[in-house]
């Protein structure tokens, strides 16, 4: 192991590299971020673990962004579940929500919670073309259909381990992510099933609790491995009082009119962070800039 140490704290995830493979790894654990996503809306408990999940596994595959932009990790299907969705950036900030119908069963199967659908990638660059992978969801565990996606899409070998770990005070996301680097030598399998056999031993409150340091020296004390510095993760929801103005700009002045007529006042809710954005007759008049009153 490297002797640079990193101390773990919340919301940050780490970088690193093995000097003699051509492997690249990372780890991360959540939190406050965590937090913030649930705090939103009465989540059910499966709910909650299936977002934790994909939060940590968004803040991952944004990592592997070599350009600045935008990603979207969404599952949808026949289920209980109807939608999970986590977008991202190149800066790891975050933001999710899910949306369900009735009872949810008291699993963490894939196929229990979201029936029959699909998961799709959505990666928009700051400058470039966007471009959106999909696949079926034919994997019991979100991990297992991401790593079918990167066999799939990016025919690199990749595994993914996500833990989640919920409390009243603090509900606590992590996971762990190991490829293969593109154009590796011809031993390149022997070297990944090598460390991802190291790796397969971490356990779930081993990567929920310890220090990123300590998990890497269990995981890999007999190997050289090049800790980045980390990157603080954040929960940061796009929404504003402007772009609910857009969005009623979009309605049109008699439509928004007809809506502030039929319910007293106009009330525009964001599912991601549980703001609310309230508009009067006074505010349409200013958004449209027109002398209309309402009698």
């Amino acid at each position: 192991m490297s002797e640079t140490a990193y101390m773990t704290h919340n919301d940050q995830l780490y970088r690193y590299l093995f000097d003699h493979y051509q492997v690249r790894g990372e780890l991360v654990r959540l939190s406050d971020s965590y937090r913030q996503i649930l705090s939103s809306q009465d989540y059910p408990a499966p709910v909650q673990r299936l977002l934790g999940e994909l939060l940590v596994a968004t803040s991952l595959l944004t990592a592997t962004l070599k350009f600045e932009g935008h990603i979207t990790v969404q599952l949808q299907g026949d289920g209980p579940v109807k939608l999970a969705v986590i977008n991202g950036d190149h800066r790891q900030q975050l933001r999710g929500v899910a949306r369900w119908e009735g009872q949810v069963p008291n699993s963490d199967k894939l196929a229990e919670l979201v029936g029959k659908g699909y998961l799709a990638i959505t990666i928009t660059p700051d400058e470039g073309e966007r471009y959106q992978g999909i696949i079926e969801l034919d994997a019991d565990s979100l991990a297992a259909s991401l790593e079918n996606y990167f066999a799939q899409s990016e025919q690199l070998n990749t595994r993914i381990w996500l833990f989640t770990e919920l409390t009243a005070a603090q509900p606590t996301a992590a996971g762990m992510l190991l490829q293969a680097l593109p154009n590796g030598d011809t031993d390149e399998n022997q070297d990944f099933e090598h460390l991802q056999a190291l790796t397969q031993t971490i356990k779930a409150e081993e990567l929920l609790r310890l220090d990123a340091q300590d998990v890497l020296y269990r995981l890999y004390n007999q190997e050289t491995v090049r800790v980045f510095e980390p990157q603080p993760v954040s929960f940061k929801c796009t929404c504003s009082r402007e772009k609910s103005e857009n969005a009623l700009l979009q309605l049109g002045h008699a439509e928004a009119l007809e809506l502030l007529r039929e319910q007293g006042q106009i009330k525009m809710h964001c599912d991601y962070c549980g703001n609310s954005y309230r508009f009067d007759n006074t505010d349409l008049q200013q958004i449209f800039n027109d002398s209309t009153t309402l009698h």
